[in-house]
């Protein structure tokens, strides 16, 4: 009877319990409930959701969406451009969007009087640019469905401008996807996709398919020309007291103004001391190949073999100066202004602000480039004389004239203007020699790009030299050609001797200057000079010297296994990041030997690297080094190397480059990949060398098939694009 009470007793308190919990649920379980997140595509009234791109369109009144898939900024900057077109053409405004910024699911809601622009670049082996991985992800995804419910863009209106180099095998596929995707689920396109193709001239592509494209645009859309007018996109003034600490006079971002500590990347570039440099190439005389070496310890910076490193550069100080006088600035080139943007949607400042008129030319924007056709046009109602505006005037409108004389001449802006005005481009450009032209400084930012990042494949491996990022970059110098206006002249390439500069002077060598005799001829002048000590010198410290860098990340990676063939194919600077990879192979094989002893290696795959140059004796690069390498790594490195200017020659006489000595060791080649599973890495030129090593491995192949290189050869370079194990790092 006991235990029958006390089991009884229980359950009625249980019971009591349960009916408690029940009847005073509310208030007692109130605190647990979890509380409702609102995900972004639903806020709450009155809050719009950053990545709702149909919101911002309708809040700012625009008819249209342009996303760029940019890696570089080329893209961007034509993004831009077709965005000012249309507001001056037809009134109508814009938002210019990164796609990485933005949800495409509500895509399908675009209003039917607007429109959705894609300019959007192809990069690396036919990949879409990092910001753009998403968007292309969306549009291919055939289970990705937009907000209504189904995978429909019917009656879309869509204009593409896809940008790529013919040299590469994927030329602009990835602006035909999405041209193709958009198609397929019922959306309109507006005249032809256009194609730029900066092997040839990406500007020119442009302009031929532009005005094709906004006449059909107009057509679809309803819209007649004549409707927009010429309005600034940026109001710059001048600004009379402003703390001088907080004007920037070069620094890349604002913790580098401020001194404060932050992540180095892209938008807060490194200064790395230089921590050695040297001349690469034995012979001195007309060419140069600079090494250096950049420290990165206790920056936070880290990178892999096979990375890109940014350098920023500067432009050269004669630029900067024939621009000031041109623009009758020189007197005010220190005054602080201040920009703003008259419409942040359509066009954001591209670059810190207040700086001053030297800064931004020096800088921030891109003045060394060759001046584009366009810009010419519509600088021409500045000029200051009738004759200069009709030069200005024939030189934009007749394709030929502007091919001759600017593109071929490789004539800067600040030497258009001069040319222009009749002044002598090629004397040291004064206020005396140099006509002033009454352009408003909104217009030159308006007109002219940033400054971006030159980037060099890294030579080094972070296994040992963790502390130091290694650069081999041969210096850019070639005459342009003459035509009847324009003489030839010496053409430099910014980036490369932005970094001559610097070897220069970490070496303690005196750099000649830019002005000899009061001339600027070719003959006396080297290389330009920059202002390599920096925003207020900061980037030199004693006799150290630094360089504003950042490190882009890169698929091209040594296969993890060593026992792997590798194939490395990288005539010239090409090389770079060859030596990065075997750097990588000799640290793991010295920790590999250090473990299990001196026949460690005996099962590791065959490295293989062909390198080219002229001669053995001028520009063999890092030829002390190999030897040791090839020692280390106890017989597994094998370098083939062909001098295009010295014997042996082929029978008929002609030069050996690395094609034809990867065909002469043809069976361990097909043997190496085919039975080995081996890699292939190619660095170097597009245009010729890459393709002539491609057929040259198609044609190995094909014949280890069994077949032919047309057939059987190229099946097998697909598959190996396709599985990663032929991978190219090339340019153009």
């Amino acid at each position: 009877m006991a235990v029958s009470s006390s089991s009884d007793l229980f359950i009625l308190a249980l019971g009591v319990v349960l009916a408690a919990l029940y009847l005073f649920r509310d208030q007692i379980f109130a605190a647990a409930k979890p509380k409702a997140v609102s995900l972004p595509s639903k806020l709450s009234d009155g809050d719009e959701n950053p990545r709702d791109f149909i919101a911002k369109m309708k809040n700012g009144k625009k008819r249209l969406v342009i996303f760029y898939g940019s890696q570089t900024g080329t893209a961007e900057e034509y993004a831009i451009r077709l965005a000012k077109e249309a507001k001056s053409k037809f009134g109508l405004t814009s938002l210019v969007c990164d796609p990485e910024e933005y949800d495409f699911e509500n895509l399908d809601q675009l209003p039917d009087d607007c429109a959705a622009f894609f300019v959007v670049a192809t990069y690396g082996e036919g990949e879409p640019t990092d910001n753009a991985v998403q968007l292309m992800q969306n549009l291919q995804d055939e289970s990705f469905e937009f907000s209504g419910g189904e995978r429909k863009l019917e009656g879309l209106k869509y204009v593409v401008f896809a940008l790529g180099n013919k040299t590469y095998e994927h030329y602009n596929v990835i602006g035909r996807i999405v041209d193709t995707e958009l198609a397929k689920m019922g959306a309109i396109r507006c005249g032809e996709r256009g194609e730029g193709d900066d092997d040839k001239s990406m500007e020119e592509d442009y302009l031929e398919w532009k005005d094709g494209m906004w006449e059909e645009f107009a057509r679809i859309m309803g819209v007649e020309e004549g409707q927009g007018g010429d309005t600034p996109d940026f109001k710059v003034t001048e600004l009379q007291s402003h703390p001088s600490e907080k004007v920037y006079l070069g620094e890349l971002s604002a913790r580098a103004l401020t001194k404060t500590k932050g992540i180095h990347d892209a938008k807060n570039p490194y200064p790395a001391p230089i921590l050695k440099s040297r001349e690469l190439f034995q012979k001195q005389g007309e060419r140069n190949c600079v090494h250096l070496e950049l420290g990165i310890d206790g920056s936070g910076i880290t990178y892999q073999h096979g990375d890109h490193v940014g350098v920023w550069p500067s432009n050269p100080e004669v630029e900067v100066n024939r621009l000031l006088c041109a623009l009758g600035l020189w007197d005010k080139r220190d005054h602080v202004i201040g920009i703003e943007s008259l419409d942040p949607a359509l066009a954001k400042v591209p670059f810190p602000v207040p700086t001053t008129y030297s800064t931004v030319l020096r800088n921030y924007i891109d003045i060394s480039a060759v001046a584009g056709r366009q810009i010419l046009g519509n600088l021409a109602r500045f000029s200051p004389s009738p004759d200069a505006e009709g030069f200005m005037r024939s030189l934009n409108t007749d394709k030929e004239q502007y091919g001759r004389i600017i593109a071929n001449g490789c004539l800067k802006l600040g030497e258009v203007l001069q040319l222009a005005a009749g002044n002598d481009i090629k004397a040291v450009p004064t206020l005396e020699n140099t006509t002033a032209w009454p352009i408003p400084f909104d217009v030159i930012v308006s007109a002219i790009p940033r400054l971006q990042p030159r980037y060099f494949s890294i030579s080094s491996s972070p296994k040992l030299h963790p502390t130091a990022i290694h650069v081999t970059a041969v210096v850019l110098k070639y005459q342009s050609v003459a035509s009847d206006k324009v003489p030839p002249k010496w053409v430099y390439g910014v980036g490369s001797n932005f970094i001559l500069n610097l070897k220069y002077a970490a070496c303690g060598e005196t750099a000649p200057l830019i002005a000899q005799n009061g001339s600027a001829d070719p003959a006396h002048t080297p290389f330009p000079l920059y202002a390599i000590e920096g925003p207020r010198g900061a980037y030199k410290q004693e006799m150290i010297y630094k360089s504003p860098i950042h490190v882009r990340r890169s698929t091209f990676r040594l296969p993890t296994n060593p026992k792997s063939p590798v194939i490395m194919v990288g005539p010239g600077t090409g090389v770079a990041p060859f030596r990065g990879f075997v750097q990588e192979r000799i640290a793991l094989a010295r920790r590999t030997i250090e473990k299990n002893g001196p026949d460690a290696l005996a099962d590791w795959g065959r490295i293989s690297l062909f390198y080219g140059c002229r001669k053995s004796n001028e520009d063999f690069l890092y030829n002390e080094e190999w030897p040791q390498y090839i020692d280390e790594l106890k017989g597994k490195f094998t370098l083939h190397t062909a001098f295009s200017r010295e014997p042996p020659y082929k029978p008929d006489g002609s030069k050996i480059y690395v094609q034809d000595l990867l065909w002469d060791d043809r069976s361990k080649v097909a043997d190496a990949i085919i039975n080995g599973k081996g890699y292939i890495y190619i660095c170097g030129d597009a245009k010729s060398m890459a393709k002539s090593v491609e057929d040259v491995l198609a044609k190995i192949l094909g014949e280890a098939k069994g077949g032919t290189m047309e057939v059987e050869g190229a099946a097998e370079l697909k598959l190996l694009k396709e599985r990663s194990r032929l991978m190219l790092d090339v340019w153009s």
